[in-house]
């Protein structure tokens, strides 16, 4: 306020005390601004014309001489402080003051080293601790990998993570952005670090954020075991917050700059031959000295994030996908076309499947209730011998219901549904089939129904897709065919089945 107080003064000729009240300071203040002035011989027109800071070096000359002649921290040796746990700026000012009696205040030390921060690394606004946080997400651009059989060009996908105290970045190339990509990543980039963050920062991808929301993001839960299994927290950057994961965009602007530029020209035939370009390329960036700060990305990584990191589990987490379902009546679940059994008690119970790439997992209320070796058979079944009800009379479906059901609706519908109940080696793994069945009825009316499963008996066919392929194709409103066995004429080309059942 030096500008406005003399100008008050010198150009309102106001008293001390009205000058006071109007700047809200106190009369001593006004006063010693007033004598600085005359001192400094300052004339109204450089009052007018010159700026505040300039005013404030012309009234102030000494605290500039001040500043020269006492001695100033180690701004590089402070800025590496604190990013160790515990350490603030308010006690390393205290360990510099009991150094020096003279030191500067603490106001004054938080002001010069925020400056210094800023020439380090302008997007700095939060101190990243020693290993606190990975920052993760995708390039935005991509490589080029040439199919070598078919000549067709897959663009594969640039992961990216940065550690936010050293800056030690992980670069890997996928095929997509897809959920077992993304889990890779992240496993391989922890395998790379060597550690485990306190946190993991990622953009609000959908392969790991089912829902953004500003409070409360909705996790995959798939990612969400992936942190449990590594003993690590998913903080998601806001919504429209990018400030929130600055690390990785200016991570991956020098991914771009540094890597992918230099590996623009080049063909790849497969994702391991990129990989290998990406790793020779990515050695060299983090082995490149800082341009404002001794060292590097590794050599400053070694010093102080890897110490902090915590240590990696014995096993590596194994990928597995979660979905919700219902226990059909059949107390079977479906995953990726194949029928699992749980108990039967359970049917009409809402449960979470986990599945990996070798066993089926069937949860209720966060309790194992199932487990089961994995299928890839489609439209089979698995059932294990303790799941089934013992008898049936005390189960609420049984076998004769459907058919009581499938008689109500004709008598072609019973036939199909007792063909479904006996073709199976269980009747309960029937059930879900008939209910499709049944459904059909509601759609088109028992009419037309017992009409196609007349035509999937005389077919020899009587299963769900056999009726509803007839229903949908309109062929239960023609007549049934007659097929009268018509005998071929002889003639000496013609074998007859005698000569392949005599063949030896």
């Amino acid at each position: 306020k030096a500008k406005e107080i003399l100008r008050l003064k010198l150009v309102n000729q106001l008293s001390f005390r009205k000058i006071a009240r109007a700047c809200k300071i106190s009369k001593t203040t006004v006063k010693d601004y007033v004598e600085r002035a005359e001192k400094a011989n300052l004339s109204v027109d450089q009052i007018q014309t010159l700026a505040e800071d300039e005013i404030q070096q012309l009234l102030f000359p000494e605290s500039k001489e001040l500043l020269s002649t006492r001695p100033l921290p180690d701004w590089e040796e402070i800025y590496l402080e604190l990013k160790q746990k515990g350490i603030t700026l308010q006690g390393l000012w205290e360990e510099y003051r009991d150094q020096h009696p003279d030191a500067l205040c603490y106001s004054r030390i938080h002001e010069l080293y925020q400056e210094f921060a800023q020439t380090v690394d302008t997007t700095m606004r939060h101190t990243h601790r020693a290993g606190e946080k990975l920052f993760v997400d995708y390039s935005g651009k991509t490589i080029e990998i040439i199919n070598p059989k078919t000549g067709e060009i897959c663009n594969a996908e640039i992961f990216v993570a940065v550690l936010g105290a050293s800056n030690y970045t992980y670069v890997d190339a996928t095929f997509s952005q897809s959920l077992p990509d993304w889990i890779g990543s992240h496993v391989r980039a922890l395998d790379y670090f060597g550690g485990v963050p306190e946190v993991i920062v990622p953009d609000n991808l959908k392969s790991g954020v089912k829902k953004a929301w500003y409070y409360d993001p909705d996790i995959n839960p798939t990612y969400q075991e992936f942190a449990a299994h590594y003993q690590t927290a998913i903080l998601p950057a806001r919504a429209g917050k990018s400030r929130d994961k600055a690390k990785v965009e200016v991570g991956v602007q020098i991914v771009q700059r540094w890597i992918l530029m230099k590996l623009r020209k080049q063909r790849f035939f497969s994702l391991g031959e990129a990989n290998k370009a990406i790793r020779e390329l990515l050695e060299g960036l983090n082995a490149r000295p800082f341009r404002k700060l001794s060292g590097s990305r590794r050599s400053l990584f070694e010093e102080v994030d890897k110490p902090a990191l915590k240590p990696l589990p014995v096993q590596r987490y194994e990928f597995a996908i979660w979905k919700k379902a219902k226990i059909n009546i059949d107390y079977h679940v479906e995953f990726d076309h194949h029928y699992y059994s749980s108990h039967f008690e359970m049917v009409g119970k809402t449960v979470e499947i986990r599945a990996t790439q070798a066993t089926i997992e069937i949860f209720h209320n966060s309790k194992r209730i199932a487990s089961h070796p994995r299928s890839f058979q489609k439209g089979r079944h698995t059932t294990l011998e303790e799941h089934m009800p013992k008898n049936h009379q005390f189960v609420q479906w049984n076998p004769q219901r459907f058919l009581n059901w499938g008689k109500s609706l004709g008598f072609h519908v019973e036939k199909v549904i007792e063909k479904i109940l006996n073709s199976r080696p269980h009747p309960e793994i029937g059930y879900r089939e008939c209910l499709g069945v049944f459904r059909l009825g509601k759609q088109v009316g028992a009419c037309r129904l017992n009409a196609a499963c007349q035509r999937a008996i005389h077919f020899d066919s009587p299963r769900l897709r056999t009726v509803h392929n007839i229903l949908n194709t309109g062929q239960d409103k023609l007549p049934l065919p007659t097929h009268k066995e018509e005998k071929l004429p002889f003639h000496e080309n013609v074998r007859g089945g005698s000569y392949y059942s005599n063949e030896s």
